[in-house]
């Protein structure tokens, strides 16, 4: 069932961004930590647990272990390897979607490596297009996408063309009514220029507001979970100065390094019922 949201407003200085409290049952959280506990998790992929916070993110984002998931754009799998285990165990269905066919070229080597454990994971073409898989309409409760929207913005994968209002209108399409879209970003400031975001990394989060809420979706709250106010976003090398990329290399590693991982918005939107 899906579980009711309690929302307390707060001010920003520039856009207006709903805290909202989860209460996620006691086992649903616990089924979380087992699933990011996995001994089928990669150390690597662990090891930025502390900046990635994906028990708090997931429970935000209301993922049941019963739900339909369609994890957008899931590079190597990060997300992957504790969304596929968390489903199989609520007898959930968990869909990949990517550039077909090559962008879940990582995806199928995880299957092949543990089929036991993502075999299940179902493929799909995103954005899809005429000819390719893709997944079924009205099917998804949840649809969640990390760290992609400025790729799109960008126009990565499409010759520098943006995407990013079509890639929200396919979304949507998934979707249930009732259904929710969670969205993790890089956050750009909204005093910032707007061209950075076609070339920094960063996206502003009325950006993606405008984004969603043009296809359709009501935007539901917004959590600081996996902000870092030690991320200024003002980098000659964009996003890509910070860990894990670290562009520089060792030019002030150590610096950055301190830093830590990008400062991030973690927006839920929903499609009306």
């Amino acid at each position: 069932m899906r579980q009711s949201l309690v929302a307390v407003a707060f001010a920003t200085t520039a856009v207006a961004v709903t805290s909202v409290a989860v209460g996620a049952p006691s086992f649903q959280r616990h089924e979380l930590h087992a699933a990011a506990s996995a001994e089928t998790r990669t150390p690597a992929n662990k090891a930025r647990d502390r900046y990635r916070h994906p028990v708090e993110t997931l429970s935000f984002f209301g993922v049941e272990p019963d739900d339909t998931v369609v994890e957008i754009w899931p590079g190597g799998g990060w997300y992957t390897e504790i969304l596929a285990p968390y489903l199989a165990g609520g007898n959930g269905t968990l869909w990949a979607a990517a550039p077909w066919p090559n962008g879940l070229n990582r995806i199928r080597a995880m299957q092949e490596r543990a089929p036991e454990t993502y075999g299940a994971v179902r493929l799909a073409a995103f954005p899809a297009a005429e000819g390719t898989p893709a997944v079924p309409e009205g099917t998804a409760d949840v649809v969640l996408t990390f760290r992609n929207v400025h790729n799109w913005r960008m126009g990565y994968q499409r010759d520098g063309q943006d995407y990013a209002a079509e890639a929200f209108s396919q979304m949507y399409a998934m979707l249930k009514p009732g259904g929710t879209l969670g969205v993790v970003d890089h956050r750009l400031p909204e005093d910032a220029s707007a061209e950075r975001e076609i070339s920094s990394g960063y996206i502003k989060v009325s950006t993606v507001r405008r984004l969603a809420e043009e296809a359709g979706f009501e935007f539901v709250g917004a959590s600081e979970v996996n902000a870092n106010p030690q991320d200024s976003a003002d980098w000659e090398a964009g996003v890509w100065t910070l860990p894990p990329s670290l562009r520089h290399g060792e030019t002030d590693r150590a610096r950055y390094e301190a830093i830590g991982e990008s400062d991030r918005m973690t927006l839920r939107f929903r499609k009306p019922a």
